[in-house]
């Protein structure tokens, strides 16, 4: 028969189960504004029915329900909307980062605006054409000699301040290597704490919440592939709602693995393996990223997106033997435009004569430092600089009025650079000086912003996302007020059923057998 004390035991579960759902509804309400906590929930389950089929169970009507008992404490968290959103977050760095270094660049050059290289140039330009019908004016000289130095000092701001830019950038790497290193450093912690804790067939909720923030943000600089591993010496544990360890891989911006598999924490049916830190390498001539050495294996194409593949794509890599990147381009055609202008302009400045006594060829109107860039060290003649009188404007002689040099420089300006006389032009310049240099700010303004198109809309398929996955584990003060309000009842009704029992028990003890007293 069923014992007299049975009821009272079921209530006691009750009683326990209805508490613990309510000290974890009361932990959700406390983080409802934690950062990256996923609600949790007591997976509730009704216990083993009496009696139980043997050959000696005692035989009743049926089987009696013995109570409910909590199974475990469960996050509710979405693997699948965790990896898309990690994949759009690597894109969201990498664009976010690019875009960053070609606004600072559109902003240093600042064209077409007044104080830009071309309307430097349409100054300079002016100036010439003003010469060719003032060729005896010492001022018009002036003004060609403080033009001509404009527009060094301008490739000069323009140099220096990329340079600068290009050298923030690659510190900003090195703050970021440092960054990446630590969060590899605290999510290989946590695996170990949670490694310490799962074999017991206990849950760290907290643990996982705080080991996939983690994960979240490693996925801004790079993009990685979480795998779950539950080691052997785990035994039998409650996959459901235990999630074991994290092995996490490196992998490149379309989802492929590289070969063999880089692994940033590594984890097998044995346990935790390791952790590899990352370290990126600098060319020593260069200075720029001439790989990233992560563990054993150095990568030299930087495809795992995120935004250290935008700093080292913006700050610029070595590749094939050439530096390439957004800065070193950039710097690399100001260089070329500038040396490819200067040498056509000193050449044809040197054929012509100065005017006085006794007959004399002009010289270098701008100089550059020889074995330095052209663009960081143009300037104009320091001698031209004090004596205007030195700007050949003759062509034939140095007889006063003579401009027909001063009309040759001037027309420079609608010179294509394959028409320069002065040979050795470097590969990949055509059209005019001014065309040429609108092109390069209009690519960049092209370039600029379809990088900006494609950061907004992975911010927006990143935070549409993120939304998915906040309506799945987010705290819901709404439905935690309503679970708390049904734990309570189920609370009370359990106590009450506790009475209740007494009651019959004291009926039995007390009220039973005094008929005879």
């Amino acid at each position: 028969m069923v014992s007299t004390f049975m009821g009272l035991e079921t209530s006691k579960r009750a009683l326990s189960v209805a508490q613990s759902a309510l000290y974890t509804t009361g932990h959700n309400v406390a983080n409802a504004n934690t950062p990256g906590y996923s609600r949790q929930r007591v997976n509730l389950s009704a216990t083993e029915s009496f009696p139980s089929p043997a050959l000696n169970s005692p035989r009743i009507a049926g089987q009696l329900g013995t109570g409910v008992e909590a199974g475990s404490i469960q996050r509710i968290r979405d693997s699948f909307l965790d990896s898309q959103y990690r994949s759009q977050s690597s894109k969201v760095g990498y664009y976010s980062s690019l875009s960053e270094s070609l606004t600072k660049m559109e902003e240093i050059l600042n064209d077409p605006s007044e104080s830009g290289l071309l309307n430097t140039m349409n100054k300079f330009w002016g100036s010439l054409e003003d010469l060719t019908t003032n060729t005896d004016n010492i001022g018009a000289r002036a003004v060609v000699a403080s033009s001509g130095q404009m527009v060094a000092e301008t490739l000069n701001y323009y140099y220096n301040a990329l340079t600068n830019v290009q050298e923030d950038l690659r510190y900003q790497i090195g703050v970021e290597q440092s960054g990446i290193n630590t969060i590899i450093s605290n999510i290989q912690s946590i695996n170990e704490k949670i490694s310490k804790v799962e074999p017991h067939g206990y849950v760290p909720n907290d643990l996982y919440d705080e080991r996939d923030t983690l994960v979240d943000q490693l996925s801004q600089f790079m993009n990685v592939k979480v795998s779950t591993v539950f080691p052997e010496k785990y035994g039998i544990v409650d996959k459901a709602a235990a999630e074991g360890l994290y092995n996490i891989e490196l992998i490149q911006e379309d989802g492929s693995s590289y070969m063999p598999p880089i692994n940033l924490i590594s984890v097998n049916h044995t346990g935790i393996v390791g952790a590899n830190t990352i370290e990126v390498q600098t060319d020593s001539a260069t200075g720029a990223i001439s790989g990233v050495k992560i563990g054993g294996t150095t990568l030299q194409d930087y495809k795992f997106a995120g935004a250290l593949t935008g700093l080292i794509e913006s700050a610029g890599y070595v590749e094939d033997g050439t530096v390439k990147g957004a800065y070193p381009d950039m710097l690399q055609k100001l260089n070329d435009m500038t040396e490819a202008f200067v040498n056509e302009f000193n050449y044809v400045h040197s054929q012509g004569f100065v005017v006085g006594d006794p007959p004399t060829k002009g010289g270098n109107f701008f100089e550059i430092t020889a074995g330095k860039n052209a663009a960081q060290t143009i300037k104009v003649n320091a001698d031209i600089i004090k004596d205007p009188s030195l700007i050949a404007s003759g062509a034939k002689s140095n007889a006063a009025g003579d401009n027909e040099n001063a009309h040759h420089l001037a027309a420079i300006k609608s010179k294509d650079f394959t028409q320069y006389e002065s040979g050795n032009i470097p590969p990949g310049l055509n059209g005019t000086f001014d065309t040429y240099y609108a092109g390069v700010i209009g690519n960049l303004g092209v370039d600029s912003a379809s990088v900006q198109k494609d950061h907004s809309n992975a911010q927006i398929l990143a935070t549409s996302v993120d939304k998915n996955r906040q309506s799945v584990s987010a705290v819901s003060l709404d439905e935690e007020m309503t679970d708390m309000v049904r734990y309570q009842q189920a609370y009370n009704a359990a106590a009450r059923m506790v009475t209740l029992v007494d009651e019959m028990l004291d009926k039995i003890i007390n009220g039973m057998g005094t008929g005879g007293r």
